[in-house]
C-alpha cells in the first residue's frame, strides 16, 4: 500500500513538474490564458476585465513607475534582492538612493505568484513558498528581465475585475497605455498593494498620497544606467 501510494506521488510530481515547465516556457512568448486570481475574480462576482498588450504597447511612464514603486532593484537582482541590495549599495553609488520597494516580494517573485500560483495569506501562504521560489528562479533564467516586466503589467490586478495595465488605462483614463502620462501611470501603479481597496477611481487617500512618493521615485531612478538599459 506505501509502496503503491509513493509511486503515484513521484508520478504525479514528476508530471507536475515537466508540465509546468513545459506551460513557463510557452509563456515565455504567448501571455497566460487565464491565472488563479482572474479566476477568482470571475467566482467572486468582480468580472474580468483583460487585454493583453505587447511590450511596445505599455508607455516607458508605466514600466518606470512600476519599478520605482515595487522593486527598484528590478535590473540588478536575479530575482531576489537579498544579494543585489548589498552588491547594488557597495560597489555602485549611482544606486545609494535606491530603495527596495513598499514589499517584501520582488517584481520576479509577484509575477510568479500571479501567472504560476495562487493569492492569499495565513497558511497558504507559506505553502507557496517553494514553488514561488521554483518559478521566479526560472522565470528569471528563461524569460528576462523585460519579458517578466511585460507579463506582470499585463496580469497583475489593478482594480475590482481589472487586470493588466490595457484595461485598467481604458478604465480609469479612456486611453490606451501606450498614451499614459507620468501621472497617470503612477495613479494605476499605487493601488497595487491592494487595489480592492486602494481605489484609482473614485481616488483613495492612499493613491492620493502614494502615487505622488512614486513620481518622486521616478525622478529619482530614471537616469539610473541599468533601469534606462531595460526600458529599451
Amino acid at each position: 500500500m506505501l509502496k503503491t501510494i509513493w509511486r503515484w506521488t513521484k508520478r504525479i510530481f514528476i508530471i507536475g513538474f515537466i508540465s509546468s515547465f513545459i506551460y513557463l516556457l510557452i509563456c515565455k512568448w504567448a501571455m497566460p490564458p487565464i491565472t488563479l486570481t482572474q479566476l477568482g475574480a470571475l467566482f467572486e462576482g468582480d468580472g474580468l476585465k483583460r487585454d493583453y498588450v505587447s511590450w511596445e504597447e505599455i508607455s516607458p511612464n508605466v514600466k518606470l513607475a512600476a519599478m520605482a514603486s515595487e522593486d527598484q532593484l528590478f535590473p540588478d537582482h536575479n530575482g531576489f534582492d537579498w544579494n543585489a541590495l548589498k552588491k547594488s549599495f557597495a560597489t555602485d553609488p549611482r544606486k545609494k538612493n535606491k530603495i527596495a520597494g513598499t514589499g517584501a516580494s520582488t517584481i520576479s517573485q509577484q509575477t510568479a505568484k500571479n501567472v504560476f500560483l495562487w493569492q492569499g495569506e495565513g497558511f497558504m501562504k507559506y505553502v507557496r513558498k517553494a514553488p514561488e521560489f521554483y518559478f521566479t528562479q526560472l522565470t528569471e533564467w528563461i524569460w528576462g528581465k523585460q519579458r517578466i516586466l511585460e507579463v506582470y503589467l499585463n496580469t497583475i490586478e489593478m482594480g475590482k475585475g481589472i487586470f493588466g495595465i490595457e484595461a485598467a488605462s481604458q478604465a480609469y483614463f479612456k486611453k490606451p497605455a501606450k498614451n499614459l502620462t507620468r501621472s497617470e501611470a503612477a495613479q494605476i501603479i499605487a493601488c497595487l498593494p491592494n487595489p480592492k481597496v486602494y481605489t484609482v477611481k473614485p481616488q483613495s487617500r492612499f493613491v492620493s498620497w502614494k502615487y505622488k512618493w512614486i513620481l518622486r521615485q521616478m525622478n529619482n531612478i530614471q537616469d539610473d544606467p541599468d533601469i534606462q538599459a531595460l526600458m529599451k
